[in-house]
Order: C-alpha cells, then structure tokens, then sequence
C-alpha cells in the first residue's frame, strides 16, 4: 500500500511499525559485533518521535545506516513510559503545532538529566521557544531542523554528535592488502518492488573493516585495483553471495541476490564451477543477479549473450547497472540478454520534477519492458521521485529513501523478525 503525505508518495518495504525501522533486542545485542561503533560496548540508540510514520521510517533508515539503532514513537506519553528504561544517545522530536505535550517531554528529559542530543524538528513557530525551555533545563538542545530535510542533514547531526561509523573517507589502503588480511565484508541494500511495497531482492556492497580505520567504503580501497584485485573480489562476492542466498533460505526468505562484477569476470572466472561448489542444487534459491555497468559490456554484448546462454539453467542472470548514460547504442539492437536494467542515478535524481530526467528515466523503462526486462531504479533518495517512477511503470528501486546497505548480522536479524511477524518475505 503507498503512504501518502505531503509532497508526494512516501512508501517502502517495511509496511508494519515493527518492521525494519525499530530496533529489535537481536538487532542491539549483534550491532555491536558488526563495528557501528569501534570504541562502545554497544551501538549508539535514538528515540524517533513524530506523528507520522513516514518521516519516522526515512530517519530510521538513515539513522541505522549511519550506524544506530533506533526506536520510533507515534506520540510523547509512548516515548516518556520508555524514557523510564531505557537511555538513548539521541533525540529526534516533532513540535507539533500543540506542542504542550512536546514541553513536557522535553521538562522531563530535563529532571532526568538527559545528557544525549536532543534534536528538534518540525515547522511550527514554537521551535526556537521550545529549545530555550530545553536549555534551561541543561539539555543538549541542537539547533533547530525545519522540514522537509535530506539523508544528508541527518548523517551531518549524528557526525557532529560522533555517533556511530566515523567518517572514513581519508583512509586509502591496498584492495589486495584489503582482500590478504580477510579485511573485506559485505554489506546489504533492499531492493523493493515500488508497486507493491514489498523486498523482493538485496545488493552486495563491499566494505573494508580495518583494524584501525574502521569500517571504509568501496572508493577508500578500490581506486587504484588492478585487474587480479577485482577478479578476486569478484569470486569473493560470489561465494559470499551464494553463502548468504542458503541463509535467506533457511529463514523461509525468497530474496534474490545481486553482486557487482567487471565485464571481464564473465570470461574469466568459473562462475559455474563456483555455484556448483558452494551451492546445493536441491535447497530452495533465488538465484543470483550479476551487475556489469553498461560502460563495460556495451563493447562486448556477445560475451553478454553467450554467459546469459551458460548461466541460464544454475538461474544465475546479468544486469545492465548504471544504465541511461549510453543506452541508445543498446536501444536498436533486436534483444538484450539482460534480466534487470538499472537506471543511473543521474537520471532518477529528482525526476519527479526534473524536465530532463523524466523523459529519459521513462524511456529507459519502456526500453526494459520491450526487452522483457526488469526496470530497476538506483539512488531513490525523495518521495515525489517514487510517484513518478510507479506513474512510469518502473518496477523496482533502491535508495536512501527505501533503505541503505546495511551489515550482514543486522540484516539477518531484521529479516528474521520480519519472517516470524509477518510471514516470508519477497515474492
């Protein structure tokens, strides 16, 4: 079911309030082991409380890819009867435009010396009175957040707060240093059928976990990879993905996984040598989707058909990643040997409202469908670009709006709660 709010169409995979965007006890007691935080005992914990559901999952979902936990709130008397409990690092806090009930919480924070970050937010007039009252009673008051807000604002307030992942972005080290030291991890986006509001797949993302650097991002060790580096990173992601598609399995979860590899792995790595070697043919699968960017394969689309041919029968399909930059080479061929085609985020980048990027968004996806192919949306960040993308036909997406990569261990958690809640997931 689509949420709606003002400004467009707000709606993800987790349809339920006890779904991804509320910290469960598995989910805290593991978060720690999977690094958000090098230097706690535990993962940093923000309370989320507004009245409407739609800007609480969105700040979850960027909160927990910044490395927290969270716990939402509909209303302050739920939030202060938790208050009682439980101490969190960080406060998110709507001020109504009946903002008696907000003073009071905020008073109460006070008379129980609340020493964590105490972030309002909302359009009233009464902000800046509100936060001088928190003042006066010695809180951490932030400045005031007005809406509407972006991903970024909020990962800027948990990083000045030095919460959760540090910034890693000065670290630079070695791929094959990286991949030698069993540095490498693999971190997890959902992807969401936009229709119907349902995870129907996952994105591996490789990460770094130095000893001393922390968790680093793909660009902090993948700039200078050779060509060895990448195919050894390619079979690595492989069998990672292999491994965790059992796991899916396991939990009575349908999800397809999808890996990115460079077009040159198609030729070199024996790919069904790897799938009949850490795969069990007769366990329930979903498959797995491999991304080769549309810069790579459009020089050697036989490649593409022949592996598509090879690949078919261990239900193992290709996926143009980063299309729209040049697909008017690939739009006059007869056939595309593509399973998914993964719109560039330049061109989803508010094509809601942008008069270049819709057309092109919607002719990448009219383009899909002739071909029998999956139209995929990559970089989904605002609701009014969902509106357009389901007014354009397009099938599934991914982005902070619909959920961030996330660790392996907290992934697992949250789909096993989701599956002992609500039944298995995907379709």
């Amino acid at each position: 079911m689509l949420l709606r709010r003002r400004g467009g169409v707000v709606g993800h995979w987790l349809d339920m309030p006890e779904g991804l965007a509320r910290a469960t006890p598995r989910a805290t007691e593991t978060a720690h082991r999977s690094g958000a935080r090098a230097s706690d005992s535990r993962t940093p914990l923000c309370f989320v409380v507004d009245d409407d559901p739609n800007i609480r999952h969105f700040l979850c979902l960027v909160l927990q890819g910044s490395g927290l936990d969270t716990h939402e709130f509909g209303d302050c008397d739920s939030f202060r009867q938790t208050m009682e409990h439980h101490t969190p690092d960080l406060v998110f806090l709507n001020i109504p435009l009946e903002s008696s009930e907000a003073i009071a919480a905020i008073v109460g924070l006070g008379r129980r010396n609340f020493s964590g970050g105490v972030q309002l937010m909302g359009s009233s007039a009464v902000l800046e009175h509100v936060r001088n009252i928190g003042s006066q009673h010695g809180l951490n008051m932030l400045p005031v957040l007005t809406k509407p807000f972006d991903s970024n604002t909020i990962i800027k307030i948990v990083q000045d707060l030095k919460l959760g992942d540090a910034p890693s972005a000065a670290a630079q080290i070695d791929l094959e240093q990286a991949l030698k030291n069993d540095w490498i991890e693999f971190w997890y986006q959902p992807k969401v059928d936009l229709r119907r509001k349902q995870l129907v797949g996952v994105e591996a993302f490789a990460r770094a976990r130095h000893p001393d650097h922390g968790v680093l991002p793909p660009n902090c060790f993948m700039s200078d990879a050779d060509s060895a580096g990448l195919l050894s990173l390619a079979e690595l992601s492989l069998t990672n993905a292999l491994r965790i598609g059992e796991t899916f399995a396991g939990l009575g979860i349908s999800l397809r996984v999808a890996v990115n590899v460079p077009a040159e792995a198609l030729a070199k790595l024996p790919i069904i040598e790897i799938v009949q070697k850490f795969h069990n043919p007769g366990d329930s699968w979903a498959g797995l989707i491999l991304d080769v960017t549309e810069e790579e394969i459009v020089s050697d689309l036989r490649l593409a058909v022949d592996v598509t041919k090879q690949l078919q029968w261990y239900n193992i399909k290709l996926a143009v990643d980063e299309f729209g930059r040049g697909f008017s080479s690939l739009a006059r061929l007869k056939e595309l040997p593509f399973a998914e085609l993964k719109i560039d985020r330049t061109l989803v980048t508010d094509c809601g409202t942008d008069k270049v990027n819709a057309p092109l968004c919607k002719t990448v996806i009219d383009l899909a469908h002739n071909f029998g192919s999956i139209a995929v949306a990559i970089g989904i960040e605002k609701a009014s670009d969902v509106a357009a993308l389901v007014a354009m036909g397009c099938d599934c997406g991914q982005g902070f709006l619909l959920g961030q990569p996330m660790p392996e261990e907290r992934l697992i958690s949250l789909l096993r709660q989701r599956s002992q809640g609500r039944g298995p997931a995907g379709g």
